[in-house]
């Protein structure tokens, strides 16, 4: 499909990058809590309801039974330690992953605390398998670590007779730590041992789209025997656990089959530039005509369903699709383009020369199917899913004319 534009000498580009749009994906971050060795943390609104749960199960039960004749108020204080230090013990995982992804030269966008833990946003793929092993083991080994520093502090305070109460919290905080250290080397994509097989396969066979789909089939077969469990958990004695291991599960198998068919993703554009991808010569559309207008003049003339708008004085300033026409309420004889078009900070927008790979990402941040290019001052291209799938039907093409 080809897209034009009339006027792309007086075409502009944003003044700024444009922001994703808030609320996308499951990661999407509802708090900004700042930066951590100069690395953004967020929070997600699903951790609130986590962290209540923590302290709720501390405070009431497991609390009360290591360590009885305390106060109410003495169970939920060391409750309220508990998870924030716990959360902190999450926080200062992903950290690790973060530096160390750092200094091999990967972009961090940020850290989010969300419903099953934290995760690092990381733009890119490690440069090597020895990077990819050392980014994925060091979350697991520093877990390990605090889970040992806690056990230390948890015997100092038993051997000093602290009160119960006081050593039960790093106790706990030292099984929990652990748990999550082993729990996370298990070799199921995408957990940080699902990655570290995938490095351990890349750098046997040095295949690293091998290697990922390897480790994502391990990630859904683990994910499916986790719900599995969790089914028969639920059904054969009502435990809540059982629900919290059928939606672990579910995610793991959710994630595994998107982490792998994103590295595979990455591996086919390897090399391809957004200039190699992009309708060219896009045509922009008036944002003061009416849609009936629109309708007549450009949805029935061209064969395209996204068009660039422009201001009176040229400037590119958004992007309307057919299906927003479509789904506009009014006389379409009344109601403007601009009434209903995604403003300009609401679009993606790319260069070139930028890697095809990367402004996928960026739109999948955005929630976006499409993306404006600039060259300099000018519109030169716009970014549709038709582009993307015909890089890669090409690029499956070659792969098996090489084979």
């Amino acid at each position: 499909m080809a897209v034009g534009t009339s006027d792309p000498q007086q075409a502009r580009p944003p003044a700024a990058p444009a922001q994703p749009r808030p609320g996308g994906g499951v990661f999407a971050e509802s708090f900004s809590l700042g930066r951590i060795a100069g690395v953004h943390v967020g929070l997600n609104w699903s951790m609130l309801l986590v962290f209540w749960l923590v302290m709720w199960s501390l405070a009431e039960s497991l609390f009360p039974n290591v360590a009885a004749g305390a106060t109410r108020a003495a169970y939920w204080g060391a409750a309220v330690l508990g998870a924030l230090v716990f959360y902190a013990s999450l926080l200062v995982h992903e950290v690790g992953h973060s530096v160390v992804a750092r200094r091999y030269g990967l972009v961090v966008e940020g850290i989010t605390l969300w419903f099953f833990g934290g995760v690092s946003r990381l733009r890119g793929e490690a440069p090597t398998a020895q990077a990819e092993l050392r980014i994925a083991a060091v979350g697991p080994a520093i877990s390990l670590g605090l889970a040992v520093v806690f056990a230390v502090i948890a015997v100092v305070l038993a051997v000093v007779k602290a009160p119960t109460l006081i050593a039960a919290v790093p106790a706990w905080l030292a099984v929990v730590n652990g748990l999550l250290a082993i729990f996370n080397i298990i070799p199921a994509f995408p957990l940080d041992g699902g990655r570290v097989l995938r490095a351990v396969l890349w750098r046997r066979t040095g295949d690293r789209t091998a290697a990922t789909r390897s480790a994502a089939r391990a990630g859904a077969w683990f994910g499916w025997t986790l719900s599995l469990l969790g089914i028969l958990e639920l059904f054969g004695t009502g435990s809540f656990g059982g629900l919290w291991l059928v939606f672990l599960g579910w995610f793991l198998v959710n994630a595994a089959r998107a982490e792998g068919s994103q590295s595979v993703l990455r591996d086919s554009l390897q090399g391809v530039r957004i200039a190699d991808a992009m309708s060219t010569e896009p045509i922009a559309v008036p944002d003061w005509i009416v849609l009936q207008e629109f309708i007549d003049d450009y949805a029935m003339r061209y064969r395209h369903t996204t068009f660039p708008t422009r201001d009176f004085d040229g400037r590119i300033n958004g992007l309307v699709s057919l299906a927003q026409v479509k789904a506009a309420s009014g006389d379409r004889r009344a109601v403007r383009v601009r009434d209903v078009m995604w403003k300009l900070d609401e679009v993606p927008t790319a260069r070139p020369d930028e890697p095809l790979i990367d402004l996928l990402e960026r739109m999948n941040r955005y929630q976006a199917t499409r993306a404006l290019v600039f060259d300099s001052d000018n519109l030169v291209g716009l970014i549709s899913p038709a582009d993307v799938a015909r890089i890669l039907q090409v690029a499956a093409l070659r792969r098996s004319h090489a084979t």
